[in-house]
């Protein structure tokens, strides 16, 4: 959420951003309906004064001006509550439209519509190259027993799945590497509910827009799509030090999404399912650009050394206007090579929103040492750390051997009790 004063202030540079990002949004319409608000609160605290004077009169007033005084406070009651409730409609249809505007996009983020759009900006490894007629990982992973796809949709339904044996070690073991490398860059460790209440996910932005692609329960609960939900509602409604940030986290979670509009999209294998884990990393910092550009560099090198350190071959684009979210500033996105598909395919992303989502949630931070200084809403930010099992593609297709064997990478292997290769 942006600031209703930065709004009206900078309303062109909003309507730039909502076409750069392909987003349908009148900021006009906003603007109409914030001018309506300030008018009936401003009539609305008028007659409330009012009532307070007629109050303090009536305890004072005889028998004869009683009566008067009684008889005027009956027709502002009257008033009163007339525009209090055109001011209650007034007030959702601003609120509704303030949730929709959407942040303003760095100066850097290319022009496009979609990913196709997305610019690369970095390449790393070596493309394999194989002697042998390659296999994809279903192919592979069911060979060797790692996982069993027919009964994972028996049980779970569509893009259900059973990762077995050395399929769930090898799983394990990225849990247990992932966990090492990144809380030994100073990430705190959490692990956060995957169950949130809808508040936290409309402070995050992923509602309204998104209740789609989420599984609500019969509770009104939801289960999230990522540990960055419950992460970011941790503080909610909170007033930290400025000497704390940043606070820096990595947070572990189930996490479920519908997929919806995807149904005709990688429906076999591994890349999009409905349920996974997640690494996430997070950070909240001081409300200043500088650091946030800081920090989103810092945090996606976290994501590039981890994958590098597997040794999947990748790249790295920097997300064009139309593939950015409702609150995004600037996202890059990282992508394994699938050789059986012969393209990049993501692995995860990196994003800051400057204050859109601790406006939203109310996270503030001042100099409590002293008292002194301004309270501001924080910034934030957030990675993928590492999301299993899509990770598992890019590594057993990039690892797979002439005899139908994965090498398991180096850094992995002791993490997988010294096992080295998983034959059949």
């Amino acid at each position: 959420m942006l600031d209703i004063k930065f709004i009206r202030e900078n309303k062109d540079l909003v309507a730039a951003g909502a076409r750069k990002k392909h987003l349908s949004f009148d900021v006009e319409k906003l603007i109409e309906a914030d001018e309506q608000r300030k008018k009936l609160l401003g009539r609305v605290e008028e007659k409330r004064a009012d009532q307070n004077v007629a109050n303090n009169q009536i305890v004072k007033a005889g028998s004869e001006e009683r009566a008067g005084i009684l008889e005027r406070m009956g027709k502002l009651k009257e008033e009163l509550e007339r525009e209090e409730a055109e001011l209650k409609e007034v007030m959702k249809e601003w609120q509704s439209l303030m949730l929709m505007v959407p942040n303003v996009p760095d100066a850097s983020v290319p022009e496009g519509e979609s990913d196709a759009d997305n610019e690369e900006i970095k390449t790393w490894g070596t493309l394999p190259k194989f002697d042998f007629t390659p296999k994809n990982h279903i192919d592979i992973m069911t060979a060797l027993g790692m996982a069993d796809f027919e009964r994972g949709a028996k049980v779970a339904g569509f893009r259900g799945y059973f990762l077995k044996g050395t399929g769930a070690l090898l799983s394990f073991a990225i849990w247990r590497y992932a966990l090492d490398f990144f809380v030994s860059q100073g990430l705190t460790l959490l692990q956060v509910p995957s169950l949130v209440r809808k508040e936290t996910l409309l402070g995050t932005g992923y509602l309204p827009q998104g209740e789609e692609d989420l599984y609500k329960t019969q509770d009104g609960e939801y289960l999230a799509g990522t540990a960055e939900v419950a992460t970011m509602g941790y503080y909610q409604n909170e007033m930290l030090a400025k000497e704390e940030l940043p606070k820096k986290f990595l947070s572990f979670s189930p996490c479920f999404r519908r997929e919806a509009g995807s149904h005709s999209k990688d429906v076999k294998g591994l890349i999009r399912v409905h349920e996974f884990f997640k690494f996430e990393q997070l950070i909240l910092c001081e409300a200043s650009h500088e650091e946030s550009v800081k920090w989103h560099e810092w945090l996606h090198k976290n994501i590039e050394g981890f994958v590098e350190s597997l040794g999947i071959p990748y790249r790295t684009v920097v997300n064009c206007g139309g593939d950015l979210g409702l609150g995004q500033v600037k996202k890059y996105d990282i992508e394994g090579w699938v050789p059986l598909e012969e393209k990049y395919r993501e692995l995860g992303s990196t994003s800051y929103f400057h204050d859109f989502q601790t406006r939203r949630l109310n996270i503030k931070y001042k100099d409590l040492s002293t008292g002194s200084g301004q309270a501001q809403y924080a910034h934030s930010l957030n990675a993928t750390a590492i999301a299993t099992p899509r990770i598992l593609v890019s590594l057993v297709e990039n690892f797979q051997q002439a005899d139908g064997s994965i090498k398991i990478p180096n850094v992995l292997v002791p993490y997988m009790n010294g096992l080295r290769e998983i034959t059949k």
